[in-house]
């Protein structure tokens, strides 16, 4: 068996808590981890690579950002959907708890905001308690001092469990700023394959749990900041929520089987996997999006309208458009924007699915369709 990675303390209530050793362990070059390694390098790359010669890819970039933010809190037992969110930004009313909605662009915001800051910040401590501020403001569970690391105990398990019958208890508040001032020096380090690198800071930063909540969204988020950093993809559009999301059990296996048994060849053969799964589905939705760019850009062509080439380019940011929205965006009276909405639903490229009283809500359904469907993923082999 191999060796576990950390230790189990004593603490003076009684209980005992888990301390990861320093990072990074020894790891054996099995030739199925090396494969893994290799697929997932290879679709990163062609992602990087055809991804960022894909016609405006930073227009996609804000609904790929949104899917994540919800995929990620729905780990949480966050109801809101994409479509949702996506038309709250367009200026529509929905029927989803308030709550849920803030709590997904809080996340929005947070990485967004993770993004701007790597122009002039490393990641790093710092970056983490900026992004954990601005995730968990104003929140259920920002009671759990935003942007502060926990300096009392907690605890993972079922709802009702305590200390005493806890499935996890990551290391105690004596412990943790010595166990998250190692897991930083290891970010810095350059000596192992960058995507083996984060699957490991992954797993130790949720092993450490350095806050009372959050820690799941924050170390995801964290996935997306250190790609961005490394600059291993020019536009971020790789996003594992979905696959994390879409393998729930095996995810949480997988973690505690390091923990418990040290199978840190299990865990990156999974990561590795999602990488390349994601990467993949990422360069498909992308691609299938911007068939149905071309097209309507080719459609309202032939009306030489400059506000219609702007509503179709706005619809790969976000499908749901209002006319007041588009009269606010365009800079244009508002039946001006009227006409070019009613020109676009006669080309058949958006659907009224909202008369509201406020201001109709429309929707480029093919775009939402797409941007909706769940991942199609490999079957995961089992260990």
């Amino acid at each position: 068996m191999a060796k576990v990675p950390g230790r189990q303390v004593r603490c003076p209530g009684g209980y005992t808590a888990f301390v990861p050793d320093p990072l990074p362990p020894g790891l054996g070059w099995a030739p199925e981890l090396v494969r893994a390694l290799s697929d997932a390098d290879r679709m990163i790359g062609r992602l990087a690579g055809e991804g960022g010669r894909l016609p405006n890819p930073h227009l996609l970039i804000r609904p790929f950002v949104r899917r994540e933010a919800v995929l990620s809190s729905r780990i949480e037992g966050t109801q809101a959907t994409l479509g949702e969110l996506l038309a709250v930004e367009a200026g529509a009313v929905v029927e989803r708890s308030p709550a849920d909605l803030r709590e997904v662009a809080n996340y929005v915001v947070a990485l967004e905001g993770g993004i701007k800051r790597l122009e002039k910040l490393p990641l790093s401590l710092r970056l983490v308690r900026e992004v954990h501020e601005r995730l968990m403001a104003g929140v259920r569970g920002d009671d759990a001092i935003p942007g502060e690391f926990r300096r009392s105990q907690n605890w993972i398990g079922p709802p009702g469990c305590t200390l005493a019958n806890a499935v996890y208890v990551p290391p105690p508040p004596t412990e943790l700023r010595r166990c998250l001032v190692e897991w930083e020096k290891f970010l810095q380090d350059r000596t192992l394959p960058p995507l083996v690198q984060i699957a490991l800071a992954h797993y130790q930063f949720e092993a450490i749990h350095p806050f009372l909540d959050g820690n799941g969204r924050v170390g995801r988020l964290l996935i997306t900041l250190f790609l961005g950093e490394r600059q291993i993809l020019p536009t971020p559009l790789l996003y594992l929520s979905a696959f994390f999301e879409a393998t729930r059990r095996d995810y949480y296996e997988r973690l505690r089987g390091v923990t418990e048994r040290g199978e840190w060849s299990h865990w990156l053969q999974y990561f590795l996997n999602g990488v390349a799964r994601q990467a993949e589905d990422a360069l498909g939705r992308a691609e299938r999006i911007n068939r149905y760019l071309s097209e309507w850009r080719v459609a309202v062509a032939a009306t030489s309208s400059k506000v219609l080439s702007a509503l179709v380019d706005q619809l790969a940011a976000n499908p749901y458009l209002t006319i007041k929205g588009a009269a606010k965006w365009l800079d244009v009276a508002f039946t001006t924007a009227q006409r070019a909405v009613a020109r676009l639903e006669r080309l058949g490229i958006v659907t009224e699915v909202s008369h509201a009283k406020r201001d109709r809500v429309y929707c480029a359904k093919a775009v939402l369709d797409i941007l909706e469907e769940p991942a199609r993923l490999t079957t995961l082999q089992k260990h």
